[in-house]
């Protein structure tokens, strides 16, 4: 709860800064009247809009479990990045019409030095802001955090290419320049705007996360007990700040329940000291069968019936098989 609350804290900064920039932007294209810096401050149209949003969807993803919602309210920050980023990817077609219709029809530009001076401010400020909630996201598993700082780092990156352009624009006065500038870095937020409309559907469909289903397979083989005998069926799905991880895991049949119990405890503690309390573990203990006896690298085993053969590595692979393994396993 204080990890969603952090969020929610900061989403609302976010905001507050995504409106005065935007009004500086505005103020900007008034005083210059070009369509690059319109480019601009439209972006910032949907950072205002984007922050209102993720300020909601953090408040409802920050709600506690309930009956009706057994597995917490996550999921309404993928909706959240999912907005934001078919508002980004309209907001850059929009632009590619402006720039478009007043390459047909130019009109003059003035007052190109204060505009510049201004849309700098705002990239500065932009930028800092976005470099602090990536890290936050990343840092409470917070994917409307990280879109957010991505979206305004993104912004901060068109800003500064269109400030070059304006530069440009403003020694060698060929205005067609505020058109083409305008056009390529629409191009760039409606390719960012997909992206993130991509992973966010990734989440809302429970996408494997491979990055860290590698990472999990190279902690578990590292750390392996002999009481371990297999891994299998591990599956992982993202709930917002929440991690969920599903296995099955083999010990010696002959455990009773509480021995089982421990090595499941054991597994689960290595895994939060790990990648953290926001990992949620539910495993299932199977008792080893006969073939298990191959892969078995338990010394002091009392029943076993055959001799080791080899260990079993777990891999992305085989791990995520809904099958016991045995000694024939790749």
């Amino acid at each position: 709860m204080q990890t969603a609350q952090q969020n929610l804290r900061l989403q609302k900064i976010i905001t507050f800064i995504g409106v005065v920039l935007f009004i500086m932007k505005i103020f900007a294209w008034y005083l210059t009247g070009s369509v690059a810096i319109l480019t601009d401050a439209l972006e910032s149209t949907v950072n205002v809009v984007a922050g209102l949003i993720g300020v909601y969807s953090l408040y409802v993803s920050a709600k506690p479990k309930d009956t009706d919602h057994p597995y917490g309210h996550g999921k309404a920050e993928f909706l959240s990045a999912a907005i934001e980023g078919t508002l980004m990817s309209v907001a850059g077609l929009i632009i590619m019409y402006e720039a478009i219709n007043n390459l047909v029809h130019p009109h003059p530009i003035q007052k190109l030095d204060y505009g510049i001076l201004i849309v700098a401010a705002t990239a500065v400020i932009n930028y800092i802001t976005g470099s602090i909630c990536i890290n936050t996201g990343k840092k409470n598993n917070s994917l409307v955090l990280i879109a957010s700082g991505k979206h305004l780092q993104s912004d901060t990156y068109s800003t500064i290419g269109i400030i070059a352009g304006l530069i440009l624009l403003y020694f060698v006065q060929l205005w067609w320049i505020d058109s083409a500038v305008a056009f390529i870095f629409a191009f760039i937020i409606t390719f960012t705007g997909y992206k993130i409309v991509r992973t966010s559907v990734a989440g809302i469909m429970d996408e494997a996360d491979a990055t860290l289903l590698e990472k999990l397979v190279v902690t578990l083989n590292t750390n392996r007990k002999p009481n371990w005998i297999d891994l299998h069926n591990l599956r992982i799905i993202k709930y917002g700040g929440t991690i969920h991880l599903d296995c099955h895991l083999t010990v010696p049949w002959y455990m009773n329940v509480h021995e089982a119990h421990h090595e499941i405890d054991v597994l689960s503690a290595l895994v939060k000291n790990k990648y953290g309390e926001s990992m949620e573990l539910f495993v299932h203990s199977d008792g080893c069968l006969e073939f298990s006896c191959r892969i078995c690298t338990k010394d002091d085993c009392p029943v076993r019936q055959h001799p080791f053969e080899k260990q079993i590595e777990w891999t992305m692979a085989n791990i995520v098989s809904n099958k016991k393994h045995g000694v024939n396993t790749l």
